[in-house]
């Protein structure tokens, strides 16, 4: 019996959903991780082990893709995922991961409202309507939030500007090199900023950094499978749209929240109330009417 081979957005959204899947148990094991150690610490080393495991394939790509890996946009791509990265783990020590991933998700909708002045596209009123009710929603979470964890709630925020900064980047970067090159070469300038900042950090006496020998195995054990998570997800991510339409694989990013739920609730007993999920509703509604509008001709 013969079988019909999958398309290619098939397999696109099979790695996206894969993808959205791995990310939340990362996320989970750099939360756990502050327990033992400064986020700002957790996520140089998660960077060093993400280097580690992409090291190989940035290796293959410089015999099969064009364009460089290191350069000035890319090294301000890694600057960008630093202060993501940096801004996301230090709000999961001290907040639900749902929530954090929650605020996060106005990125999309950040994301919209930078491309007219940056990259000169032009955005409809229903989409900048649906940017200010997402923004809405994010205040639905944020403020509750706020009140119970201070100003660090607003840390997924900046994080979420930051990402959608680099994502404006990489629009750009893609245009001489494919988006895995760019991820590649931004993780290495990122590990390397991070232990500079950490080095700095801890030479002025800001965090304390104990000696590596004296975190126990199930720390080492956790950074190599928070990194290698990540280098996972980059790969699965960067085949998802090679393979897919950015329209068809919008919709797939948010079951990055239902993970994040289950994974918090798994692991650290935590569940968002009803003014978070409303929240959460406004924001998942908000991004996918983008989305769709995006698709749209003439908007």
């Amino acid at each position: 019996m013969n079988r019909t081979p999958l398309s290619d957005t098939v397999i696109g959204m099979i790695a996206m959903v894969l993808a959205m899947g791995l990310l939340p148990v990362g996320d989970t094991l750099s939360k756990l991780l502050t327990g033992e150690m400064p986020p700002v610490e957790v996520t140089m080393w998660r960077f060093v082990a993400q280097g580690l495991f992409l090291a190989p394939v940035a290796l293959v790509m410089r015999r099969v893709e064009a364009g460089g890996m290191f350069s000035p946009i890319v090294a301000l791509s890694g600057g960008l995922f630093m202060v993501a990265l940096t801004g996301l783990i230090t709000a999961f020590a001290v907040m639900p991961i749902a929530t954090a991933i929650a605020i996060f998700f106005v990125e999309p909708l950040v994301l919209t409202l930078l491309t007219g002045p940056l990259l000169g596209e032009r955005v409809g009123p229903r989409r900048l309507a649906a940017v200010a009710v997402g923004l809405a929603g994010a205040l639905l979470v944020i403020r509750p939030g706020f009140s119970v964890y201070g100003a660090v709630t607003l840390l997924p925020l900046m994080a979420a500007t930051a990402y959608a900064l680099n994502m404006i980047l990489l629009r750009i970067a893609c245009r001489t090199r494919s988006g895995l090159t760019v991820q590649c070469g931004a993780t290495a300038y990122a590990a390397l900023g991070m232990i500079a900042l950490v080095w700095a950090l801890d030479a002025g006496g800001a965090i304390r950094v104990a000696p590596p020998a004296t975190h126990p195995i199930w720390v080492w054990g956790a950074i190599l499978g928070a990194g290698g998570l990540a280098a996972t997800t980059f790969v699965l991510i960067a085949e998802a749209f090679r393979r897919a339409e950015a329209g068809a694989l919008a919709p797939f990013q948010y079951l990055e929240i239902v993970g994040a739920t289950a994974m918090g609730w798994l692991v650290f007993g935590d569940f968002p109330d009803a003014l978070t999920w409303a929240g959460i509703a406004v924001i998942l509604a908000s991004g996918l009417y983008v989305f769709h509008r995006e698709r749209k001709v003439g908007v």
